[in-house]
């Protein structure tokens, strides 16, 4: 549970308690074609927090089952092959179900621990791939998932694409939570329907370290007056199996074991805009702030996005909710008669 202490805003509100969150990030790489060992570390990482009184702990993206930075599986236009398959063959495996045992596993460590987490990781449904967020309360409740509703770039080739059924925002204890994962927090109706559910600590996994992404991040925390906690993976070369056909992009002119190639960037931000804790483009840890809830308000009271600086008789949006399905089963119940009985396929 949070705990309370008094605003630190001179004025006559100067006494009146607002309310304090711990997040952690966690900074640390998957445990590659090791789905198990890569549960194993987290279990860690989420002792570590919870011994420095995180309530909420967030994971980077496809954390479990990993990012697949440089692999190519084969693809080109109008080019397929047996080691690109059999690549993808091992991506899969990696994957997990959603519930299955491996969500029971993370449910328990979040009810051990006592926090809220919130979990990247590959999903698979049947041989789709989902880059999904996984959302635990701290009492080991699974309380859902959110699915990347736009893959990126080459991502599109070997991910499916989420509907509007998984954007949920969970109204919890220590505040509204939710999730948008990489560059769809790029998408402004998409971060507009998080904010119309108002949404107060946005997570943000990503595969993003760049400078640039660092930018995205404030203003989303100045747009939605919300906190923003963004979580990305730190690797080097020697985390990713060993494969001919990975090309990777290093950070740094040269391609030893310890060449980094995904810098991490995890990086909390307040809604009026303050960094309170990271970035860090170093090394695997944790990134640790005191969230003000308080400071949601302060923020809100000169720009409310879905709130008192909105126009909605001018611009509105709408959002659909249902989930789309691609083989729908429509069963229809027959009475059967001895001599006049219906085929079931009629």
């Amino acid at each position: 549970m949070s705990t309370a202490t008094k605003a630190t805003t001179p004025g006559p509100c100067a006494d009146f308690p607002s309310t304090i969150v711990r997040a952690t990030i966690v900074q640390a790489s998957t445990v590659y074609n090791d789905t198990p060992k890569t549960i194993e570390k987290a279990g860690e990482f989420i002792a570590q927090a919870a011994s420095d009184g995180a309530q909420l702990v967030v994971f980077p993206e496809a954390y479990i089952g990993g990012y697949p930075r440089g692999y190519r599986f084969g693809i080109g236009v109008g080019v397929h092959n047996e080691a690109g398959r059999d690549c993808f063959r091992k991506y899969h495996a990696s994957a997990i179900v959603v519930p299955g045992p491996e969500v029971d596993q993370l449910a328990e460590m979040a009810r051990k621990n006592k926090v809220y987490l919130v979990m990247g990781a590959m999903e698979k449904d049947g041989y789709t791939l989902y880059c999904t967020a996984l959302f635990f309360s701290s009492e080991g409740r699974f309380l859902g998932k959110h699915r990347k509703v736009m893959p990126t770039s080459l991502e599109r080739c070997i991910w499916g694409r989420g509907d509007g059924s998984t954007i949920p925002v969970y109204d919890t204890p220590i505040g509204k939570l939710g999730a948008a994962i990489c560059w769809e927090n790029r998408m402004p109706l998409l971060r507009t329907s998080l904010y119309g559910k108002g949404i107060e600590l946005y997570c943000a996994p990503t595969a993003d370290g760049s400078k640039e992404w660092q930018s995205s991040m404030m203003h989303i925390a100045l747009e939605g007056g919300c906190f923003v906690m963004s979580a990305c993976q730190f690797c080097v070369r020697k985390d990713f199996p060993d494969h001919a056909d990975y090309l990777f992009t290093d950070w740094y002119d040269d391609t030893h074991p310890e060449a980094i190639v995904s810098q991490g960037g995890s990086v909390i931000i307040s809604p009026l805009g303050k960094i309170l804790a990271g970035p860090n483009f170093e090394s695997e840890g944790l990134i640790t702030a005191d969230l003000d809830l308080g400071d949601i308000a302060r923020a809100k009271l000169y720009f409310d996005v879905v709130g008192h600086y909105s126009r909605p008789e001018i611009f509105n949006l709408t959002v659909n909710e249902n989930q789309r399905n691609t083989v729908t089963f429509v069963s229809k119940s027959v009475k059967a008669a001895e001599d006049d009985s219906e085929p079931l396929d009629k």
